[in-house]
């Protein structure tokens, strides 16, 4: 995973990010981080090719104690991941990074919000967003 992970980051799942022939970097479990691009870009984009870049309101946080490392903020993705994945969502979008103290004891919270890349403008359900993924994922193999 990059170590460049900053508010605005996107990642999507490889499947995605091939679609659309997006500049990436891998990351674990079939993620990789969109480079070059930030939502707004990366939705214009996406528009273009006549697909939906869909933002979902729900945010989702991760908080460590230590101070702000590379490594800890990877990690910290990494539980988001692991939060959204049964929500079979195919995109996520770094909203937050942020240092802060609590009683002189350093931590950081993580910040992100799901987002999803498809055709129709509304959204589909959970169980269409995983015959989808595994579709993308068989097809991929």
């Amino acid at each position: 995973m990059s170590s460049t992970v900053k508010v605005g980051t996107i990642l999507m799942r490889e499947s995605m990010e091939q679609l659309f022939e997006l500049e990436s970097e891998p990351c674990p479990g079939n993620w990789s981080v969109v480079k070059n691009l930030d939502g707004v870009s990366l939705d214009r984009k996406i528009r273009a090719a006549g697909w939906h870049f869909l933002f979902m309101a729900a945010e989702v946080k991760v908080m460590f104690f230590g101070a702000l490392k590379p490594r800890k903020i990877q990690d910290a993705l990494r539980q988001i991941l692991a939060k959204v994945k049964p929500q079979h969502f195919n995109s996520l979008e770094v909203t937050g990074i942020a240092a802060r103290h609590f009683l002189g004891v350093p931590y950081a919270v993580v910040t992100a919000h799901s987002r999803h890349v498809q055709q129709s403008c509304c959204l589909d359900s959970v169980e269409v967003r995983c015959a989808s993924q595994q579709n993308w994922e068989s097809a991929r193999a």
